[in-house]
């Protein structure tokens, strides 16, 4: 009998003993950097002249790794690989798929410390952030595995006196998963054994940014059974493989995490119909957010701030719920920029192996140079109140970042940043703030806080996000508790850790027999 599901618990680092752990696996995962990691196709490791160099971003001088690289040709010898073992695949039986899930998600708990501590080098999240990472990776698995026990046997249909009827739910094929390197354990993890749990065959081409966390897991589901060619680890260029594999006729879905450029790039190339394919692609596309706090005349303005703060920066602002704009009532405007400031100003930031840092890096180079761009921007649209300061000398460090006074049509109010940058804009009541909130092109994730019932009951109706969070941050979605996704240039509102996400990778068969 498996008990009901429960989020697993987040590390309480105040405990000495579990401060002592964690700088242990800190030091323990040292032992493999500079390592080599090959690809895994079909259970056979292949490795590539060509590699990706894994950094840590707090400390670009030290290497993590270097992660073979994939190319077209092995692509297609993955595809083929997929697209054979899916003939097996797809008639296993669903406890036992489930079960390996379950399993993985044992192994991972036991080596919680361990896998935070990767994601802390790889990722540069602080301790709280990477062990939060972890637990939802462990999540993701225990839930995803509940709900394909729950799914097995269909749904019930109706059946008339001369017929028997059944309705059930059937794997689609070969999936290409695409995942992101900002939660590059929980997502990654998430989106992969969704789509494998669901009887489908995986490739997987995480992040290249953080490949080495995928391979970790590539390890953890063999250990839990496994079977080979069920899910193929090949990292590569997205302009490359990506592409190639989103168009190549075998392949029956994609499910993709990441920015809005890449999403839509994705939806156009999976859209076309290529020689020989006999389906029309699905697709599972989680993009960006411009994500607004509101807050009103009637709110607690302490409870405000520190949502806008914490919401704003953790991370560095590297998620796609962070909180990038607050939309504050006139009369309580300064006060709340005033709290924002001062508690922005109070954050530490340096490497996140110092667990003393509230901030750790921003990802890369690429990533550093267009925050620290938006900053010039936001320079001649608003008031720099707080940070605006970056350092790439030894990792990628950007100080958080407070603009007030700032217009909402200003790109800075527009367009995602994904740093720690937020903008602060005043409303003149509760409708124009709810107008404010819904002028972008996306629709992930908002907050608003008050102690105004009406205005609560106003916002859910009218604030049009997927994942709406009252007197409470707009980040930290809990799987099973708060599915996740959103709307607009948002994506396709999977609804990750849902109740329906793993029907999306699946198909409805009815069977009718006559009696």
């Amino acid at each position: 009998m498996v008990v009901p599901y429960k989020h697993e618990p987040f590390t309480d680092f105040t405990l000495e003993e579990n401060r002592e752990k964690m700088e242990a696996a800190l030091k323990q995962i040292e032992a493999d950097f500079g390592k080599e990691y090959p690809l895994i196709i079909g259970g056979e490791r292949i490795i590539t002249e060509d590699k990706i160099k894994v950094v840590n971003p707090a400390n670009k001088d030290e290497v993590l790794g270097f992660v073979s690289k994939s190319n077209k040709k092995l692509a297609d010898q993955a595809m083929e690989v997929a697209d054979e073992t899916f003939k097996t695949w797809r008639k296993s039986d669903p406890n036992f798929r489930a079960g390996i899930l379950f399993r993985a998600a044992a192994i991972i708990r036991r080596r919680k410390f361990e896998f935070t501590a990767h994601l802390v080098k790889e990722g540069g999240k602080p301790w709280k952030e990477a062990d939060a990472d972890t637990a939802e990776a462990i999540d993701f698995l225990e839930y995803y595995g509940r709900q394909m026990l729950k799914i097995k046997n269909g749904a019930k249909v109706n059946s008339r006196p001369i017929e028997h009827n059944q309705f059930h739910y059937i794997p689609l094929g070969v999936g290409l998963v695409i995942s992101p390197w900002n939660f590059l354990f929980a997502i990654m993890a998430g989106t992969t054994t969704a789509a494998m749990v669901t009887g489908n065959t995986v490739l997987l081409k995480p992040a290249s940014a953080t490949p080495i966390i995928a391979y970790k897991l590539m390890e953890v589901l063999e250990e839990a059974g496994m079977p080979k060619g069920v899910v193929n680890y090949i990292p590569g260029p997205g302009s490359e493989v990506g592409d190639h594999l989103v168009e190549h006729p075998r392949t029956r879905f994609v499910s993709f995490t990441g920015s809005r450029e890449v999403g839509t790039r994705i939806f156009e190339r999976a859209a076309v119909v290529q020689k020989g394919q006999i389906w029309l692609k699905r697709t599972i596309i989680e993009m960006g957010g411009k994500d607004t706090i509101v807050v009103d005349n009637e709110a607690d303005l302490e409870l405000a701030a520190e949502s806008i703060v914490q919401s704003a920066f953790g991370f560095s602002g590297q998620k796609c719920s962070a909180c990038s704009r607050a939309v504050i009532h006139e009369d309580v405007y300064e006060q709340v920029k005033d709290r924002v400031i001062e508690l922005t100003n109070e954050l530490t930031h340096g490497d996140p192996s110092d667990n003393r840092h509230f901030m750790g890096p921003v990802i890369d180079q690429a990533a550093y140079d267009k925050i620290m761009g938006y900053i010039e921007i936001g320079k001649e649209e608003g008031k720099l109140v707080a940070g605006g300061e970056g350092d790439d000398s030894k990792g990628w460090f950007i100080k958080p970042t407070v603009f007030a006074d700032v217009g909402p049509k200003a790109r800075i109010m527009q367009e995602e940043i994904f740093g720690p940058v937020v903008a602060l804009t005043k409303a003149k009541d509760f409708d124009e703030a709810i107008e404010i909130a819904n002028n972008t092109e996306y629709g992930l994730t908002g907050a608003v806080i008050t102690n105004n019932r009406e205005h609560l009951e106003q916002a859910r109706e009218d604030f049009h996000v997927g994942n709406l969070y009252f007197n409470r941050g707009c980040t930290a979605a809990i799987v099973g508790y708060q599915p996740f996704g959103g709307f607009n240039m948002s994506g396709t509102d999977s609804k990750a850790g849902g109740p329906d996400y793993l029907i999306q990778h699946m198909q409805g068969k009815t069977t009718s027999e006559m009696l």
